[in-house]
């Protein structure tokens, strides 16, 4: 450690080698995500980024989503190398309150490292005062974040999926954690957007000790980026969503609630000529998405959509939009389990909008299935992967040739239909059909009693009955359908 008169490193007594956060840690957080992992990941930020108790933290002109997120803090004592979790506690010296702020602007581009998302100036405060971690019961601190004086976080460590030792423990097995490092170990539940002018508050208890509050004050930045030398902020409501910690909170519309395993079991049971004929009768015809066709015979799937929107090709905005961690890599990155990535392509099929880097990283998140009403690219390479694909063709060409990746999780028309984020969709070879989420129930229901009946008129036509009042049944008929079934 060095630099000890700078102000920015004065409660650790000098500038940290390097400081380690976790991206997820804590039982409320992972709930609030969504998604809970089965083991600890990590990202580095400068020791550029720290700041004293009572700095500013400017957010850059052009952004609009800071996000705050109250930590605690750790500061390696002895240095740790392959140390155990019973014995890593030994290797910390002291704990801390942080808030790792991070610019939900810059989060896309720099995607899993972080690195302009949480690395700016001020964009790590630590203190205002150390805790001798010899002293504390590592399972039982207490940390708590408030903004504009109102309490919004308020959690333990014994709420930590892994407990601060693990963490020590599993660093140590990659790199020597050497004397003055710091480690952030990750943020509760209620981290969400501070604007210009708000206050954060952050602070660690532990019994009668406690660091005091850690305090930071936004204020708004005036010199913007510059495109020329770099990607520019870009947000949309997935990002938007994330650093609120809502829908709600954002101001959009609620996500629609994933589907229940048994309606899921249910839908996967009915053909979608099924599902299409009992639309049809609640007056709802288009929404079959028309055009696509499995890339392998016998495909079928169910889920709820994850949109993406292509608009049409432009030279000088592929440039500033078809580059880095785009609208297209964003989608893929981000479509979770049991969902259906829906790519509006305007039944463009001049060029792929998507290969088999995708399908992979798709098939790798648990995604349902991928329907394009463009082209694939890498066809017999995608169909390999084993996710279930619908495409209006093959084609060899890269994206750039007649598309642009424009924007995710928003309405988009695929195949001659609207489908909304949310929305769910059967597809198996007869195509692709939308069905709302509020009448999700009610027209499975039908589909399989409908399946039922069907299926029994199809044994008495095949028993030598004739066709005529048996379908569809006349009064007599029907009587002995239901006396049989009720039987």
């Amino acid at each position: 450690m060095n630099d000890t008169t700078d102000p920015r490193f004065t409660v650790l007594g000098g500038r940290p080698g390097k400081i380690v956060a976790v991206h997820l840690s804590y039982g409320s957080r992972a709930d609030q995500r969504g998604r809970r992992p089965a083991a600890p990941s990590y990202f580095f930020k400068p020791s550029s980024s720290l700041a004293a108790s009572g700095s500013e933290i400017v957010r850059p002109a052009g952004t609009e989503l800071l996000a705050f997120e109250g930590e605690i803090a750790l500061v390696i004592g002895e240095p740790a190398r392959w140390v155990t979790p019973d014995a890593a506690w030994s290797h910390v010296a002291s704990v801390t309150a942080a808030n790792d702020f991070g610019l939900y602007d810059l989060r896309a581009n720099d995607k899993g490292s972080n690195v302009r998302s949480k690395g700016g100036d001020g964009y790590t405060p630590l203190g205002p005062a150390l805790i001798d971690a010899h002293e504390v019961d590592p399972t039982a601190l207490r940390l708590r974040t408030w903004v504009n004086g109102d309490l919004v976080q308020d959690d333990s460590t014994a709420g930590l999926i892994f407990s601060l030792a693990q963490i020590v423990a599993d660093l140590s097995q990659h790199f020597t954690l050497e004397t003055g490092d710091v480690i952030l170990t990750g943020t509760p539940a209620g981290s969400s957007v501070v604007v210009p002018g708000d206050v954060v508050e952050v602070q660690v208890d532990a019994g009668a000790l406690s660091t005091g509050r850690l305090r930071t004050t936004v204020t708004q930045g005036a010199q913007s980026f510059d495109a020329a030398i770099g990607s520019l902020p870009a947000v949309d409501d997935t990002q938007r969503t994330e650093a609120w910690g809502s829908a709600e909170a954002a101001g959009l519309s609620p996500a629609a609630p994933a589907l229940s395993p048994a309606l899921r079991d249910k839908l996967s049971r009915v053909p979608v000529a099924a599902l299409s004929g009992q639309l049809r009768k609640r007056g709802l015809n288009d929404v079959t998405i028309d055009g696509v066709r499995p890339l392998t015979p016998g495909s079928r799937f169910v889920g709820t959509a994850r949109t993406l929107r292509f608009v049409p090709h432009r030279e000088d905005l592929f440039a500033s939009h078809g580059g880095g961690q785009n609208a297209q890599k964003r989608a893929f990155d981000a479509v979770g389990e049991g969902e259906v990535i829906v790519i509006e392509a305007r039944g463009e099929t001049g060029s792929g909008t998507l290969g088999d880097i995708l399908a992979i990283r798709a098939h790798a998140r648990g995604a349902a299935a991928i329907v394009t009403d463009g082209g694939v690219r890498d066809a017999e390479a995608v169909a390999a992967v084993g996710i279930p694909v619908f495409t209006a063709g093959a084609h060899p060409a890269v994206l750039g040739r007649r598309h642009v990746p424009w924007e995710t999780d928003v309405a988009v028309g695929c195949g001659g239909t609207t489908v909304e984020p949310g929305d769910i969709l059967v597809g198996d070879g007869d195509g692709v059909i939308v069905i709302p989420p509020g009448i999700a129930e009610e027209v499975v229901d039908a589909a399989l009693a409908q399946e039922a009946e069907d299926a029994w008129i199809a044994e008495q036509v095949a028993s030598g009955h004739p066709i005529e009042g048996l379908f569809p049944m006349n009064a007599e008929w029907r009587a002995r359908y239901e006396s049989e079934r009720n039987a």
